[in-house]
């Protein structure tokens, strides 16, 4: 069963350009500020400028989602998790969030709403949940 990745950033939410340096960290692995700032200048509706790039790289590192390292003259970024570990942690904050502000009539009331296809996955939820703490109690 995949959980939670070790590394959990301080700050889970991300603006959209955030968001954006961030994907194209993981399609390209450790790269530099001037690559990312390049790839977003492909597109030639996008107008950016270098300083932006490095003060949304900086918000990353200091949310926890990117580490820098120096290199002679260069600074190599690199994501601390990847795409399908960004997906969980998001998901896990969103749904604590949900359950934070809500109480149980009205966590039903909002189920009880959903369509069958979402009912069924909350089900095989609870049914995986019920198998997972009867493991735990056996072991």
């Amino acid at each position: 069963m995949a959980g939670l990745p070790q590394h959990r950033p301080q700050q889970i939410s991300l603006g959209k350009l955030e968001s954006e340096i961030l994907g194209i960290l993981w399609q390209k692995g450790e790269t530099t500020a001037k690559a990312i700032h390049e790839v977003i200048l492909s597109d030639p509706d996008r107008e950016l400028a270098y300083a932006s790039v490095m003060t949304v790289l900086n918000r990353l590192a200091k949310k926890g989602w990117v580490i820098s390292r120096k290199e002679k003259r260069s600074v190599y970024w690199q994501a601390l998790v990847n795409e399908a570990e960004a997906k969980s942690l998001i998901a896990y904050d969103q749904l604590h969030r949900f359950l934070a502000i809500g109480n149980a009539d009205m966590l039903v009331a909002f189920v009880d709403e959903l369509d069958q296809t979402a009912q069924a996955k909350l089900n095989a939820i609870a049914d995986r949940l019920q198998q997972i703490r009867k493991q735990r109690q056996g072991e």
